[in-house]
Order: C-alpha cells, then sequence, then structure tokens
C-alpha cells in the first residue's frame, strides 16, 4: 500500500472513529487498506447515523420508539409504541443500548459496501 492511500485509511478513521465500536475500527481500517480509491469515495458518501443524536432522540422520543424507528428497527419500534416503550422499563434500557445500536449499523452498513 502507497503512502497516500495510507494517508486516506488514517483519515477516514479518524473522522469516523464515532460512529463505530472500537474492536470495528480495526477491521475497518484492514478492508479499506486492501481496497481502492473508488471504494474510500463510495464509503465517505455513505450516511452515517450518529449515536449521540440517537440518544438525544431516545431521552425526548423513546417512549413512542422513535429511536428504533431511525435505526432501521421497525418491528422494535412499533412493539415500543404499542406498550409506550414497555411501560417505560424498555425506554430505560434503550437509553444505554442505542448508541451501541446505532454503531452496529453503520459498521453493518460499511461492510457491505467493503
Amino acid at each position: 500500500m502507497n503512502k497516500e492511500n495510507q494517508q486516506r485509511v488514517n483519515l477516514y478513521m479518524m473522522a469516523n472513529n464515532k460512529y463505530f465500536q472500537p474492536h470495528q475500527l480495526h477491521i475497518i481500517s484492514q478492508k479499506l487498506k486492501e481496497g481502492d480509491e473508488d471504494l474510500m469515495y463510495r464509503l465517505m458518501s455513505l450516511p452515517m447515523k450518529d449515536p449521540v443524536l440517537l440518544l438525544v432522540i431516545s431521552l425526548l422520543a423513546g417512549v413512542f420508539g422513535v429511536d428504533r424507528f431511525v435505526v432501521g428497527d421497525v418491528g422494535l419500534g412499533i412493539a415500543k409504541l404499542l406498550t409506550c416503550g414497555g411501560l417505560g422499563i424498555w425506554t430505560i434500557v434503550d437509553w444505554f443500548l442505542i448508541m451501541g445500536r446505532a454503531k452496529d449499523v453503520n459498521f453493518e452498513q460499511v461492510l457491505q459496501i467493503l
């Protein structure tokens, strides 16, 4: 791998590390090093779910399942909506889990491209 490609990989990883779990960063970095420039451009145009924004959404509208709809868990969103967030218990649990779920969704999207 040439120095320019290594710089691109490092720049991508620094700019997007908040969107992934720490153990996922190494996998993404290795796949990017094997890829070409076109792959890097496709990844840069990929819309990522912001974990902090999802936490705010979960705090404000988690009872209605909006946070689960945003990450693409439609079935869980409907269940959460119909049960008023599992009588509030599910909502509180999601305050701790939703950021990790957003990072996992981002990782799955990146792996599809890689």
